[in-house]
């Protein structure tokens, strides 16, 4: 108890901010998705991060450990971060769902808009210059209507709310299609040039 009193005597305002909303998503059961979870997967990383990335909803590996990204797909993130200057602790990484739908189901719409509240108050406490938006049910759920992950990687795209949005193909797609690999390291590179004209623009 005392440990973790010290600890909070520690944490800036963001942090502090995160940590009660981590709190109460601990604790969420507004969809049916808390009856089969182990884990929450609430998101990791820096509170004060230029990028945001958020992906589709956690797997197997999430759902065991409750960290984001750290299987297959995770390793290979961590890999695409570093060929850019960057690791694991300069950015945050979230998800549209806190948990792992059975079977590794694609996400439900109903689900996603039960979640958004959690993901939108991240946004407003991270307050990040740059979000990247991995796969298609990111992009959904927050470019709805604009165009495909086909269409629309690599293409920076700045909204109503004046953040910056890039999307591009989920890890895992790249790791299940070859040639999509690539295209995604490529995609990829573009982060530091879109974040350094955003800040040039600020």
């Amino acid at each position: 108890m005392f440990y973790s009193f010290c600890l909070f005597l520690f944490m800036n305002e963001k942090q502090i901010e995160l940590a009660k909303l981590r709190d109460k998503v601990l604790s969420c059961k507004k969809c049916s998705l808390y009856k089969t979870r182990n884990n929450v997967v609430f998101g990791e990383g820096n509170p004060n991060a230029d990028i945001l990335f958020i992906g589709e909803a956690p797997g197997a590996n999430e759902d065991k450990q409750g960290i984001p990204f750290c299987g297959a797909a995770g390793k290979f993130l961590n890999e695409m971060l570093a060929t850019i200057g960057f690791e694991r602790e300069d950015v945050f990484i979230a998800n549209t769902l806190k948990c792992r739908p059975p079977e590794n189901r694609d996400p439900e719409d109903s689900e996603k808009e039960v979640c958004r509240p959690y993901l939108e108050e991240q946004f407003k406490i991270i307050d990040p210059r740059l979000v990247v938006l991995l796969g298609r049910h990111s992009l959904n759920t927050f470019l709805p209507g604009v165009g495909s992950i086909t269409t629309l990687h690599g293409k920076a795209m700045k909204r109503m709310d004046g953040r910056i949005y890039l999307p591009l193909y989920h890890p895992a797609a790249a790791l299940h299609n070859g040639s999509l690999r690539q295209t995604l390291i490529e995609d990829f590179k573009k982060i530091t040039l879109i974040l350094k004209k955003i800040k040039q623009e600020n």
